[in-house]
């Protein structure tokens, strides 16, 4: 009997910016209140990225490097780097490469994928396949956005929806019988 190879989640790496915007101090920005968005939406808090020139790769970094200290993965076995944004830093280069040049992945390709609330798993599904194909055993899936650069802060119907910060998962083959 032949094992069929499954793509694995082997480890979780994240980043979250110190500033954090509660609703509070969102009332002050926006005609809303606590009680409004508690109501409608129960968000509390939410991260925002603040600094001169840090974009959504910089939150990819450390989301990338805390999962390889967490793994003990050496960045140079690293073979593909996905990250799913609708925030990425610049269209060229890809916030994928960004990433990899940072954190030392030199052996690795990357690209974005842009799909908005389902990028994440458009892009982890797209990871499974490389490795379940048997063409990649390390594949590293990035989701990434710094929505406080595109939100309006002057829409109460959206702006305490989202905030900033960065997740990543390294996927390996397993012949386990379970995967992605």
């Amino acid at each position: 009997m032949t094992t069929k190879t499954t793509a694995a989640i082997t480890g979780v790496g994240a980043y979250l910016p110190d500033y954090i915007l509660d609703n509070i101090e969102l009332s002050h920005m926006v005609d809303t209140s606590d009680e409004w968005i508690m109501s409608r939406i129960g968000i509390k808090t939410r991260h925002i990225l603040k600094g001169e020139g840090l974009g959504t790769s910089y939150m990819g970094e450390r989301a990338v490097n805390d999962l390889l200290e967490k793994t003990g993965t050496d960045p140079m076995d690293i073979d593909v780097v996905i990250c799913a944004t609708v925030t990425p830093d610049m269209f060229f280069p890809s916030t994928a490469n960004l990433t990899c040049y940072k954190t030392g992945m030199k052996n690795a390709f990357g690209f974005d994928l842009s799909a908005a609330c389902s990028g994440f798993l458009f892009a982890l599904n797209t990871a499974a396949k490389y490795i379940e194909t048997g063409t990649f055993k390390k594949v590293v899936v990035i989701g990434a956005d710094k929505m406080s650069s595109i939100i309006n802060y002057n829409d109460r119907n959206t702006c305490p929806i989202f905030g900033d910060g960065a997740a990543a998962v390294l996927l390996e083959p397993s012949e386990e019988g379970y995967g992605v």
